[in-house]
């Protein structure tokens, strides 16, 4: 079993750490998407995300205080989901199936985070 949770962190660290990265690569693009949407300073947000996503995604691929990473990972999910993907915004349906697929995808990795929660510390094989 330690195994497999060593390699369920490494993916799920993986994708937030590359989703971070992703935040800086794209800083300027992902900047002016998120002024389209009403984000205040958002050359600031989308830099505080990306750290947001770099911090919480290191916590838990190694399994250094996971439950700071994990908080971290679930502001960025919920403020992310509210002011980029409100889809009950949106008129145009296409756009709005989107916006509603990101939505709930963010929601069930909030579930997922949520239940990394209720694993003890230190976890299996951390750093």
């Amino acid at each position: 079993m330690n195994i497999a949770f060593l390699i369920g962190r490494i993916i799920v660290g993986g994708y937030f750490i590359s989703a971070g990265v992703n935040h800086f690569r794209n800083l300027n693009y992902m900047s002016e998407f998120a002024k389209s949407k009403g984000t205040p300073a958002p050359k600031a947000a989308v830099a505080g995300t990306g750290i947001l996503l770099l911090l919480g995604g290191l916590s838990m691929l190694l399994g250094v205080s996971p439950h700071i990473g994990i908080i971290l990972l679930i502001i960025f999910l919920l403020g992310v989901s509210v002011q980029i993907h409100a889809f009950w915004k949106v008129s145009d349906p296409q756009t709005r199936t989107m916006e509603m697929i990101n939505f709930m995808k963010n929601m069930a990795l909030i579930g997922a985070l949520l239940m990394f929660l209720a694993i003890p510390i230190p976890w299996p094989l951390s750093w």
